[in-house]
């Protein structure tokens, strides 16, 4: 379960990255899946132009219906994941509030990957931004592959 506010652009473009990797490795064994925690997240959302163009760059296509998934109204889905990966140590704080990730592997994208910091919100900025941000998502992917699904 990858989360971050609002679901509509890092946690999506984190999401579409991830299962892009695993199906280039062969692996249909794992399930990744989305959602958002702030209290502005919605279910319906639509996921944001920008992380669209940015993402078919990568030769990723997100569905025209495709829209976001409000976490406060979808507990289970915590419950589901076996591993939680924040964008921000925030959101990280935030899980503390949902007794359905209590247990489980909450840890920042940053911190699978060995690194520090935070995978800061794109929502307002530049195509440049939510490349740079694209990037970044895809760098801490690449480290934190293997721990986020072993092989």
């Amino acid at each position: 379960m990858i989360v971050c506010h609002a679901n509509v652009s890092r946690s999506i473009i984190a999401e579409a990255l991830l299962k892009k990797m695993l199906a280039a490795r062969g692996r249909d064994d794992v399930i990744v899946t989305s959602g958002g925690i702030a209290a502005y997240a919605r279910d319906s959302s639509l996921v944001s132009m920008d992380a669209r163009l940015v993402l078919r760059e990568d030769a990723i296509e997100i569905s025209p219906e495709a829209t976001a998934c409000d976490l406060k109204r979808h507990r289970d889905r915590l419950l589901e994941a076996d591993i939680i990966v924040t964008m921000t140590s925030e959101q990280k704080r935030m899980l503390a509030c949902f007794p359905e990730s209590d247990g489980k592997d909450v840890l920042t994208l940053a911190e699978a990957a060995g690194e520090a910091g935070d995978v800061e919100d794109p929502a307002g900025r530049d195509e440049d931004f939510y490349r740079a941000c694209r990037d970044q998502i895809r760098r801490c992917l690449i480290k934190a592959i293997d721990r986020l699904a072993p092989p």
